[in-house]
């Protein structure tokens, strides 16, 4: 039986070869070191806070009042209200959170939603609101709603925008906290989660 000699393939090929054998290690060592750095959000989950978690979700609503997305909470607030919130958790500790406050039978809010900023963009946001509307489902709440400056976020979630006036006036106490009362620069956004209910009450 004769052997067919295979060809060696030529040094330009060889180069290439090595080329895209060494572009495909240096992508799988970046992304091992990326993910070693950030660290935050691989191992993280969704739950609802211990009461531990507390100066975690002050600092975290701190932070974020600093860049005007929400309003302040106390620290005496936010234990009389810890059964209000959810919150992202990992490895390295508290990354997110939100709370669903009940205003009425029928009606809540979903307010003080906030991601760390080294963790936005991974769709922690959107799995705490979701979080926040299983809630509301549980309580058997008709309709949710936000006030917020990035109403896409919440339309990409099934919100819709309606006039503040749509709301009931006790909606509205904590914006005498706001500093911008009383020019609001908010869009109402709410969501129907049961549209029977909803539309019996207005």
């Amino acid at each position: 039986i004769l052997s067919k000699k295979i060809p060696l393939p030529s040094s330009r090929t060889r180069r290439a070869i090595r080329r895209r054998i060494g572009h495909c290690v240096t992508l799988g060592v970046r992304f091992l070191v990326a993910a070693l750095s950030i660290g935050k959000g691989f191992m993280g989950h969704i739950r609802k806070p211990q009461l531990t978690d507390v100066p975690g979700i002050k600092l975290l609503i701190d932070d974020a009042v600093a860049q005007g997305s929400v309003l302040p909470r106390e620290l005496p607030e936010l234990y009389e209200s810890v059964r209000d919130f959810t919150v992202y958790k990992d490895d390295t500790g508290l990354g997110g959170c939100v709370a669903l406050h009940v205003d009425m039978d029928d009606l809540a809010e979903v307010r003080s939603l906030v991601v760390h900023e080294s963790l936005r963009g991974r769709g922690i946001g959107r799995r705490l609101v979701a979080a926040a509307l299983d809630e509301a489902r549980a309580l058997n709440i008709a309709r949710v709603y936000a006030l917020t400056r990035v109403p896409e976020f919440f339309s990409v979630g099934g919100f819709y925008e309606v006039e503040h006036h749509a709301l009931p006036y006790k909606v509205f106490k904590d914006c005498l906290r706001c500093r911008l009362f009383p020019g609001c620069d908010e869009v109402a956004m709410l969501k129907d989660l049961d549209t029977t209910r909803a539309a019996a009450g207005g």
